[in-house]
């Protein structure tokens, strides 16, 4: 059975570089598992590679999707497969690298997004509903049967909010519950692999990269972003360092506080990763911070892999 290396972490921990210097030295190929780097035209605030950067070694799931798409984790599973399958063919390793931890579960897991909790006739009365009274209503509809996801959910992501409406229709169970019924997947055997600083240092990290991308120009990638139609309303449009800068460009706060937001939310989502990734009960975890040096680390990871 193949292979598959999958390399975690939060934001900023440092994923990209090391996933480049293992590939090249297990003969691998990357394919990401971010939910933003995969939209085409979202560059500099997904941190996204340069051709540079990622030093000759393939990449895939890297700006390949039409921001317009509403880009779901089973369209996610399918196609990471797709290239996993194509990868091992090869003889060379996949390495699976990004923090977005939905899609590191759809490659773990045997997840069945085909059939299991779907009712597309449910789904389309859902749409109408927020048609005709808003998408607030529709997700007060979420209050008493899944309170967790109504607090978790913001009421403009609609996609979600009507995910979560029709796990709980066809399952009787909140999404929460349906998603952590999990069994390994069987199409390959892989390795985990997590990232991790310490806390106050990946903080700075982060505050010192949203800085990067504000001078490499994030203000005028969101301006392009709305010129080509895209809003609010778009999933790829609610990722951090994007949802800041539009209510800034609409005059709602200032350039200091666009910059505070956006720090103060990647700070968190940190926080939320590092929760989710630690669930995993076969992680094995690599501190940036109780090594001597980068390369020590690196050479650690790559015994794991190759034993």
């Amino acid at each position: 059975m193949s292979k598959v290396v999958i390399l975690v972490g939060p934001t900023a921990v440092g994923k990209t570089d090391i996933s480049i210097d293992i590939a090249k030295a297990v003969d691998g190929e990357i394919i990401s598992s971010d939910s933003m780097q995969i939209y085409k035209h979202f560059d500099i605030g997904s941190a996204k590679p340069t051709k540079e950067e990622m030093q000759g070694v393939p990449h895939y799931l890297i700006d390949e999707i039409d921001p317009f798409v509403n880009f779901s984790v089973s369209d996610y599973q399918e196609k990471a497969k797709a290239y996993i399958k194509d990868i091992s063919s090869r003889g060379k390793t996949p390495i699976v690298t990004g923090g977005t931890g939905l899609y590191v579960n759809a490659l773990m897991y045997d997840m069945d997004f085909s059939n299991s909790a779907s009712d597309p006739d449910y789904r389309k009365e859902l749409e109408a509903i927020a048609e005709a009274h808003g998408n607030q209503h529709v997700h007060e509809m979420l209050k008493d049967i899944d309170p967790k996801s109504y607090q978790k959910i913001h009421f403009n992501n609609l996609r979600k909010v009507i995910r979560a409406l029709e796990v709980y229709h066809v399952t009787g169970q909140t999404i929460d519950d349906f998603s952590t019924d999990l069994k390994k997947t069987s199409d390959y055997d892989y390795v985990l692999i997590g990232l991790t600083r310490n806390r106050k240092r990946l903080y700075v990290r982060i505050n010192k990269r949203v800085d990067i991308m504000i001078d490499q120009g994030l203000i005028d990638e969101v301006k392009n972003l709305r010129e080509m139609g895209l809003n609010a309303s778009n999933t790829s449009m609610q990722g951090i360092g994007y949802k800041e800068v539009v209510p800034y460009l609409d005059g709602m706060y200032d350039k200091e506080t666009m910059i505070s937001l956006i720090k103060q939310n990647s700070r968190r989502y940190a926080k939320r990763q590092m929760t989710w990734f630690r669930r995993y009960d076969d992680i094995h975890w690599f501190d940036y911070d109780q090594y001597d040096t980068y390369e020590e680390m690196k050479a650690a990871i790559i015994r794991l892999i190759k034993s």
